[in-house]
């Protein structure tokens, strides 16, 4: 319930004009022998995204406000979708403080949330991931900081490449620029800022990202490449005043993001 008034909280500072709103099952869902909670609400929720972002023109930049990181796994499939058709290499910036790349095996919660990475990657259940997957040496890490123990064991035989969080802010075109990215896709799950900017995330990670840093790293991702699409994922308010409180900072993220887009 706070991620749903998070997202209500963000969506009342946009232009009523320029926001679509996508209905999720009301049903927490079942899990029906997958090992991923809820499954049966998440599969339902990533057709309804879908279909929503199918209704886009291909020069629409679409920006999609969660929930939790699970609603990536339509929102990433369309960008890198509409990529192909344009014969562009699209990157993922992943800024979020979790690597998101369990399994239903690996996973000690089973949420979806902490999955989708790996999903996009084109490992997970059935019907829960990419197809086709995302190519892992154009994904990069930025301001992870917690990691499972599978999540650790699968970064070390992987391509994928990392920016820790001290080096998002003035580090990341560095890493970008060799990459050849045509365009970008930007995730950001709010709990990558550090707790003592920003707090209203079900799960603060401390040494975070400052929000002067995030910014100055979405520009950076931004110079010269096209933005494909992005996320804000994870506002969970404990309270409609601490909401208030937390929306100018993502309010400058949205500001970076949708520079993009003109």
């Amino acid at each position: 319930m706070r991620l749903i008034d998070g997202a209500e909280a963000i969506r009342g500072d946009l232009p009523s004009a320029a926001t679509v709103t996508v209905d999720i099952p009301l049903g927490a869902g079942d899990a029906v022998g997958t090992g991923v909670h809820r499954y049966s609400s998440l599969a339902v929720v990533r057709e309804r995204l879908a279909e929503a972002l199918r209704q886009l023109a291909d020069t629409d930049v679409p920006i999609v406000i969660g929930g939790d990181c699970g609603v990536e796994l339509a929102a990433v499939e369309h960008a890198f979708a509409g990529a192909r058709r344009r014969g562009a290499r699209l990157g993922t910036v992943w800024f979020d403080a979790h690597p998101d790349l369990n399994t239903p095996a690996t996973s000690p919660s089973a949420a979806f949330s902490g999955m989708v990475l790996r999903a996009l990657l084109g490992d997970g259940a059935d019907g829960l991931v990419a197809d086709p997957p995302l190519d892992p040496a154009a994904v990069v890490l930025a301001g992870t900081r917690s990691l499972d123990d599978g999540e650790a064991e699968y970064l070390a035989r992987s391509p994928i490449v990392r920016v820790d969080a001290d080096g998002v802010g003035a580090g990341l075109g560095a890493v970008l620029d060799p990459l050849g990215f045509d365009e970008v896709y930007l995730h950001v799950d709010l709990d990558v800022l550090d707790p003592a900017e920003f707090g209203g995330v079900p799960d603060p990670q401390p040494f975070g990202v400052a929000t002067a840093d995030l910014t100055a790293a979405i520009g950076a991702a931004l110079a010269g490449r096209r933005l494909a699409g992005a996320a804000i994922t994870m506002f969970a308010p404990p309270s409609p005043e601490a909401a208030g409180e937390d929306l100018a900072p993502i309010l400058r993220i949205l500001s970076a993001l949708t520079a993009g887009t003109r």
